[in-house]
């Protein structure tokens, strides 16, 4: 550090970083020192190595913070400088602000490395006590004298000073926190994002991500937490939010050098050529559809070109999921926002609006980072919670857009968390409680789809698509993953859409009927190992108990009727537009020979049957006339016997509608998986073993 030394090996042995963390009290209005001391260059941790590498040189420095800052107030001193300089940058033109801008955000990192470490290795307290820490009357007037005498003079001032000075008494109320929030606050949502300022922000972000971190290293409740209590005093919910979702949502990329170009050049430092290595984020998008790069690949080139929008969407996942029992004005603001091109009449009747939004840049930024865990929850918030943009995105004429990367997501699940794969399943549905949804998927063709390599398919509808992947899923969970909910959540998808389900493409009619025939024999053999005595050798290599098979057998039964009833849906409503689904319920007519007898179905089975026989009697006069069909005349055969079929003489079965409905507790399951994404995505690196909160696996 220093005006000439960027390299981070010599920080240890810094004049100014070793007087800041020594004995000696620094006024706030010490001009010079707080001059040397702020024009560094540093190039930021990239990775949790570098992160290391950065946290082993200054800690030593970093512990004589610690033992001395109490006395010194030093800390409280550069949170002073800081409040200052944001003040005075919040006037400043361009052309004045580029050096400003430089040493603010050189002074933010100094008190975010801090506190990183203080939340590491102390606690919630210790690091309030180090805000409001006050120097004593003896090193203030060591200080006022040092700024007065010789260089020589100074030093025996300061030893003086360092041999009778005592630890203030330090009154931890909370009042310069406070202010250091909303300085954070005003940085953030007053100060335009330019090239120039890009880190200042992306500094300013995480510097409040560094700070709610505390979480991860207290054992306390947050609503015990002041830092939480202090961010959630939400005076600024609705502008913070706003400007957090506006830097998601233009994707600005990271500028070739941290502070613009200056013809003094001492203190533009470029960013690694990594980071700069910057591609088109739709081409790495496009190059995941082919299968050229993965989800992963994605999720770091995201981190690394938009830093700022990555940050950000961190951060409004942490202010969104905390605090979820109480009332939390950023939940709120997220929730209540609006589209900018909305005319108030078509925002009415969705509750007051908290800022407003170009929809469509949202849409379109979702659109293109869904397959990311932190982009597909925030698209999960927003169309779970926020009304507006739930009808707003219904109403796009390009959802396979949004679609097709959640699907692929799906489809690549042995590459995904279960976490990921969940919550994409969970706005499948969300997005299947749509009527015009399930139309339109089946109105929207697509051709070639080369990431799907279980059978080529020149087109195919995006609504045959999604069946396709989610029936994979069931299948996939069945021999995986073994989740009751995750069959619940998938079945529930296909219902929904089955009533709407049109010109099927033969191979998804084969697939949904196959799922019914792999499931069937999968009770069959569960239903004859229960028949067997207990002691027989059928129970020799069979790892789980009776108990356990029963289990297993009641939810096999529930997903064989939901499958059913999804097929009797189809024939119910749009038997007509789905020849492809008849022929091959004929063709496969046995595989629901066995259950027939059985009370669990045999209500749901009298409609297939009906339909088959009924196609079965025609066929069968057609044969006797022109003898063996071909698949192309059989298909003609059952158009036109659609015609003349009446859904009257099916037995009524209820609508199938399902509806997604949030668990209780639901902080229990997203505030562990958002800290995982923060520790796995973000671009802050905290120590893994000294957290305590979280039970998600992080890799930090």
């Amino acid at each position: 550090m220093g005006i000439n030394v960027s390299r981070t090996a010599d920080l240890g042995s810094n004049e100014w970083l070793l007087r800041f963390v020594g004995r000696q009290h620094i006024a706030p209005d010490d001009e010079a020192f707080w001059s040397g001391l702020l024009n560094y260059n540093i190039q930021l941790p990239e990775n949790s190595q570098d992160q290391l590498n950065l946290d082993s040189r200054l800690e030593s420095l970093c512990q004589s913070f610690i033992g001395n800052n109490l006395k010194t107030g030093n800390f409280g001193s550069l949170v002073a400088v800081f409040l200052e300089k944001t003040s005075e940058l919040l006037s400043l033109s361009d052309q004045e602000s580029n050096m400003h801008v430089w040493q603010t955000f050189n002074a933010l990192f100094i008190i975010r490395t801090l506190v990183k470490y203080i939340n590491e290795t102390g606690s919630e307290f210790q690091l309030l006590q180090h805000f409001e820490a006050l120097p004593s009357a003896e090193l203030l007037q060591a200080a006022v004298e040092r700024q007065q005498q010789t260089p020589a003079e100074t030093a025996s001032i300061a030893i003086e000073a360092t041999e009778q000075t005592a630890p203030v008494p330090v009154i931890v109320d909370g009042s310069k926190f406070e202010t250091f929030i909303d300085a954070l606050v005003n940085l953030i949502v007053v100060i335009p994002v330019k090239e120039f300022t890009y880190h200042l922000h992306l500094e300013a972000v995480n510097m409040l991500i560094t700070l709610l971190s505390v979480h991860l290293f207290a054992q306390q409740p947050t609503d015990k937490s002041i830092v939480f209590r202090t961010v959630f005093k939400c005076q600024h919910a609705n502008v913070l939010m706003s400007a957090l979702l506006h830097f998601v949502a233009r994707m600005v990329e990271v500028p070739h050098t941290m502070f613009g170009s200056s013809s003094a050049g001492s203190f533009v430092f470029g960013i690694a050529e990594s980071l700069l290595s910057i591609f088109s984020f739709r081409k790495q998008q496009d190059a995941l559809k082919s299968g050229q790069t993965t989800g992963g690949e994605l999720s770091q080139r995201f981190r690394t070109v938009y830093p700022l929008a990555n940050q950000s969407l961190l951060l409004i996942l942490i202010l969104t999921n905390h605090y979820t029992a109480q009332e939390n004005a950023y939940r709120a603001s997220l929730f209540g926002c609006a589209d900018s091109k909305d005319s108030p009449k078509q925002g009415a009747g969705a509750g007051a609006v908290s800022f407003q939004i170009d929809f469509s840049a949202v849409y379109e930024t979702l659109c293109l980072i869904v397959t990311i865990d932190q982009a597909t929850l925030l698209l999960y918030l927003l169309l779970h919670r926020n009304e507006r943009f739930y009808r707003f995105v219904m109403q796009q004429q390009n959802l396979e857009q949004l679609v097709i990367p959640i699907l692929q997501t799906l489809y690549n699940a042995p590459d995904s968390n279960s976490h990921h794969i969940y919550m994409s399943l969970i706005v499948l549905l969300i997005l299947s409680e749509d009527e015009g949804f399930n139309k339109n998927v089946h109105t929207i063709m697509l051709k070639n789809i080369t990431w799907y390599t279980e059978r080529t398919i020149s087109e195919i509808s995006l609504g045959g698509i999604l069946i396709l992947i989610v029936i994979r899923t069931i299948q996939y969970n069945m021999l995986k993953m073994r989740d009751k909910y995750l069959h619940t959540n998938c079945l529930a998808a296909l219902a929904n859409m089955s009533g709407h389900f049109r010109a099927l493409h033969p191979y998804v009619a084969q697939r949904l009927v196959s799922l019914f025939e792999t499931l069937a024999r999968k009770h069959s053999r569960l239903d004859a190992q229960l028949k067997q005595p207990a002691d027989s050798a059928v129970f020799v290599n069979v790892a789980t108990t009776p108990e356990d098979m029963l289990q297993d057998l009641s939810v096999l039964e529930e997903v064989l009727r939901m499958v059913l009833e999804i097929l009797n849906s189809c024939l119910t409503n749009q038997l007509v537009y789905c020849p492809n689904l008849v022929y091959t319920l004929l063709y496969k007519r046995s595989v629901f020979e066995g259950f027939r007898s059985h009370h669990a179905f045999q209500d749901v089975i009298q409609n297939i049957d009906m339909v088959v026989g009924f196609f079965s009697s025609r066929l069968q006069r057609v044969q006797e006339q022109r003898g063996e069909l071909g698949v192309n005349e059989v298909l003609e055969v059952i158009s036109k016997g659609a015609s003349q079929w009446s859904s009257d003489r099916l037995r009524k079965f209820p609508d199938l509608k399902f509806k997604y409905v949030e668990e209780d507790a639901p902080e229990e399951f997203f505030i562990p998986y958002v800290w995982t994404l923060v520790c796995k995505y973000g671009c802050v690196h905290f120590s893994s073993e000294s957290i305590k909160s979280v039970t998600t696996d992080i890799a930090c």
